[in-house]
């Protein structure tokens, strides 16, 4: 076995340390479907900005994507293709003016949206970037005022309840709605043949109509006040985006809600040549990537999180942490960690700043992933140096105070996890609007403490966390992960992360998780989930094997058992046949956002991981020998 993992260790090793860029970072595309390139198209015709050369290679990109039949994926198995992604492309291609309407391929996929219920079978977010441009009527959805900004913290349901990423969301989207805007130019596509009768327009579910129901009574209730609560409620909604802007412009650094900040701002009688509208449309315009050879927009650059992973996979297969480009990349990370207090300190205001973000012009909104991958890279660099171990220390400090009062851990903010936010209406409102704990934050949380903090079960906080994967275990014996496709990435997650805790092997949870494990890896040694778990939440075999998937499989499986076990070596080199065949299986989308909207192909993935697991099995099982 050694025979063959050496070899790609020192390949993998020398590809990464040759893609670092010269002030330490690594930058490498963090590619969301397409979404991001259909709405740059968007708002660059809106706004009549000059980017002809943009416009038609994002165009191209689009046009590249889609299928025969005249749809558009957001992964290869996706069967009748994903309708809000093919009528955002079918908008921005029209007003690119690449295509034209009667053009055969645009025609089948005008056919493809009719036959799948037309505009109003889209996703909300679609449906609100329609409506702005008028294409969607604004009193077929989200009947919420704009005055729930406004509710306080003791009625059932406020604004500060919602997670940090649905909160600059909605923020712009309320504006939006309260205003009606539309905007609109002589070359704006008319996709009113698109749009059902209102008779079949469907009802709101019982619940989303409770939802409505408390926030108008919560609305009811604070009309007393001797103010004009819409114009309020306005105001409120325009300062939380301006106190939410980062240095180069963006919101949050969110190509999403930068996009519908740009809009709203219009709205609210910002002219397009504003600073903060201009900084904030070059900000998503520098967002930019190479994808499969086409300029591709990312919806929020992965640098900080890709420069974490590999400097610590770099460590892992043996690269001294004081060689020069381990030090640049510490480097890197320690200019990158947050200095100023975000949202997240409403629920911890005793806690100093020391988190990491996930971008680089990311400064106030950390979150707990970025934050344990940047401790782990800066570990044995922190150890040497007094001052470092200052900020290391904040950084572990910052990560316990965000632990959830079940013991869990959420990605941004603890305890925002009212389940009556679920009832939004708003399609995947239950992902989207709370930031509840989850196994793969919660585990790989737990893998830091114990493996790089030195904290294990005799910690109450760690304890916590080992009791909370255990109470969240699926029956299968699997974990369900939220950031990533899926159960594997969860169960990866939970093992590890109690296996570094200082739990047995012989627990009955880590006995189930191995068993599932086995049970679903393919014939050639690998594994591979298909996105559609994430959406009808339970495991779906993509029918073949991806990098990341074995990898994470296999990490699991290294951290659990003292020597290799067949289904181990078998998916070792499975991994090894992996990354030496270049196909789809390599750009198959292993990260995820929100179930069946947002799905991402990390461009570092295939690197990372492979390496990590290669090297855990090489130090545990050959090295000792």
């Amino acid at each position: 076995m050694e025979t063959l993992i050496d070899p790609e260790i020192s390949r993998l090793t020398q590809r990464l340390l040759e893609d670092q860029e010269e002030d330490g970072a690594w930058r490498y595309c963090f590619e969301n479907s397409l979404m991001t390139d259909a709405y740059m198209i968007v708002l660059i015709r809106s706004l009549g900005i000059k980017k002809e050369r943009l416009v038609q290679e994002l165009a191209d990109r689009l046009l590249s994507q889609q299928e025969e039949k005249g749809f558009w994926k957001i992964y290869r198995d996706e069967v009748e293709g994903n309708l809000s992604a093919t009528v955002e492309a079918y908008f921005a291609l029209l007003w690119s003016g690449a295509v034209k309407e009667k053009d055969e391929n645009m025609v089948k996929a005008r056919d493809c949206i009719l036959s799948g219920g037309g505009l109003d079978k889209v996703h909300s977010m679609t449906k609100f970037m329609l409506a702005a441009h008028g294409q969607y009527p604004w009193d077929r959805f989200f009947p919420v005022p704009v005055e729930v900004i406004l509710l306080p913290t003791y009625f059932p349901v406020s604004f500060t309840d919602f997670s940090a990423y649905a909160r600059v969301h909605l923020a712009p989207l309320l504006l939006l709605k309260s205003e009606r805007y539309i905007r609109k130019t002589s070359t704006t596509p008319d996709l009113s043949y698109l749009l059902k009768d209102q008779e079949d327009f469907s009802f709101f579910r019982e619940e989303e109509r409770s939802f409505i129901e408390y926030v108008t009574s919560g609305v009811e209730a604070i009309a007393a006040f001797p103010a004009n609560l819409n114009d309020l409620a306005k105001k409120t909604a325009l300062n939380y985006m301006l106190a939410r802007l980062e240095p180069d412009g963006s919101l949050y650094s969110y190509f999403s809600s930068s996009f519908y900040m740009i809009i709203a701002l219009l709205s609210q009688g910002y002219s397009r040549k504003d600073p903060l509208v201009v900084n904030a449309i070059k900000a998503l315009i520098s967002y930019q990537c190479k994808g499969d050879g086409y300029p591709h927009i990312q919806n929020s650059p992965s640098t900080i999180w890709d420069t974490a992973l590999i400097s610590h996979a770099l460590q892992s297969s043996g690269v001294d942490s004081r060689n020069a480009q381990i030090l640049k990349a510490s480097h890197y990370l320690y200019r990158h960690q947050h200095t100023q207090k975000g949202d997240w300190a409403s629920e911890a205001p005793q806690t100093a700043p020391g988190g990491w973000g996930f971008s680089e012009s990311n400064t106030i909104n950390p979150d707990v992933d970025d934050t344990t991958a940047a401790l782990r890279a800066l570990k044995l660099d922190a150890y040497t140096d007094p001052v470092k171990r200052m900020a290391w220390n904040r950084g572990v400090k910052w990560a316990l105070s965000m632990q959830n009062k079940d013991g869990g851990w959420p990605a941004f903010e603890k305890n925002k996890n009212k389940d009556i936010l679920s009832w939004v209406p708003m399609d995947g409102a239950e992902d989207a609007a709370l930031d509840r704990s989850c196994a793969d934050l919660t585990g790989r949380t737990l893998e830091f403490l114990g493996n790089d903090a030195g904290m294990g079960r005799e910690n109450s906080q760690v304890l916590k966390g080992i009791e909370w994967l255990m109470n969240n275990q699926e029956n299968d014996g699997s974990w369900y992960g939220k950031w990533g496709i899926c159960y594997i990435y969860g169960t990866w997650a939970a093992l590890t992360g109690m296996m570094a805790a200082g739990m047995s092997a012989d627990h009955q949870s880590i006995i189930k998780a191995i068993k599932w494990l086995y049970q679903i890896q393919n014939s050639d040694g690998g594994w591979g989930e298909s996105c559609r778990s994430d959406k009808e939440r339970k495991y779906i075999s993509l029918g073949a094997s991806t990098p990341s998937q074995t990898a994470w499989a296999l990490d699991a499986l290294i951290s659990i058992n003292d020597h290799p076990t067949k289904e181990i070596d078998r998916g070792i080199e499975s991994l090894v046949r992996l990354l030496n065949t270049d196909d789809w299986r390599k750009e198959y989308p292993t990260g995820a956002g929100l179930p069946g909207r947002f799905y991402i192909h990390y461009h570092s993935y295939p690197y990372i991981w492979p390496l990590l697991a290669l090297s855990n099995y090489k130090t545990k099982f050959l090295e000792v020998r």
